[in-house]
């Protein structure tokens, strides 16, 4: 009897030794998942809820204080608006010429800017500088700037004999105004990635270039290009879904006009905010939000497999 006591005693601390060995091998497990939390409360609070919110609010009819669920009406009128074909053609047009400009000029620029030039640093400075600039302010600036008759621009190109353009004012060159400063303000964006691109580059890869002869094009089209594929890729994406939802620099300098010629989705949507149409602006901020979709993840599925195949 004493033996079987003795027995039991021994058990009870093993038993007790196994239990927090393994209650320790959990919480040594968990452990890293803890600094998940912030961030996952974080993305819950101000996207998941918000997103579900949006969507559900956007099949209803609302107010501050009142709801009346409506179904897909609010999309069946928003898809009947006879501005929003010109308007979607508009976001496409311009979401492609901002984004293909930042391409071709942030790799022009990161070049340049990465080779041995004299005042290197002072230049980036001054390409980067407009990328820090409110957009507002730079909407109010060129729009002033922009004016037919007493703008800065067209006052300049008067010097010189040349007569300058309605830029604001010209449905046909409206959109394409606005353009060129966006393009203006994010091109050093795009220069600071590619630059990153460019001197991650082994420099081993440019010395073999040289003791094989090859010139600068040859060097730049199989070496450089190829290996800032991926700048090229992020630039596309970060320019093309800031394309495609610009509205603050568009509405600073236009808000949508002359008529509706420089009218993007996001103009549309918040038209109907400001006279009161909540539910339907609701339902057109999902529609963009399904275009921008639609374009980007097919776009960056392609883009990811062309770098895998490389």
């Amino acid at each position: 009897m004493t033996a079987a006591v003795s027995t039991e005693l021994r058990a009870v601390p093993a038993e007790r030794e196994n239990g927090e060995r393994r209650r320790s091998n959990y919480l040594a497990k968990a452990y890293p998942l803890w600094y998940y939390l912030p961030a996952g409360l974080l993305f819950l609070v101000f996207f998941a809820i918000p997103t579900f919110a949006s969507f559900f609010f956007s099949l209803t009819r609302w107010s501050l204080f009142d709801w009346e669920f409506i179904g897909f009406e609010n999309f069946r009128q928003f898809l009947s608006e006879p501005q929003l074909i010109g308007s979607l053609r508009n976001t496409v047009v311009y979401a492609f010429l901002t984004s293909g400009a930042k391409v071709v000029l942030g790799m022009g620029l990161g070049l340049l800017l990465t080779s041995q030039i004299r005042a290197r640093g002072l230049l980036r400075s001054l390409v980067f500088f407009p990328v820090l600039v409110s957009t507002i302010g730079v909407g109010v600036m060129f729009t002033t700037m922009m004016h037919p008759t007493d703008g800065l621009i067209n006052t300049a190109l008067a010097v010189v004999g040349i007569e300058g353009p309605k830029w604001l004012a010209d449905p046909q060159l409206a959109l394409i105004s606005v353009a060129l400063v966006d393009i203006w303000k994010g091109v050093g964006l795009a220069t600071v990635i590619y630059m990153a691109g460019i001197v991650a580059v082994p420099a081993e890869y440019y010395e073999a270039a040289r003791v094989d002869g090859a010139g600068a094009w040859p060097t730049f089209r199989s070496i450089t290009l190829p290996l800032i594929r991926p700048a090229t890729f992020t630039v596309i994406t970060l320019s093309l879904i800031g394309g495609l939802r610009s509205f603050d620099l568009i509405w600073a300098m236009t808000s949508g006009g002359p008529g509706f010629a420089s009218d993007v989705i996001a103009s549309v949507v918040y038209k109907q905010y400001q006279a009161g149409f909540y539910g339907l602006s609701t339902a057109g901020n999902v529609v963009m939000f399904l275009v921008v979709m639609l374009i980007v993840v097919p776009l960056n599925y392609f883009m990811r497999k062309a770098e895998v195949d490389q």
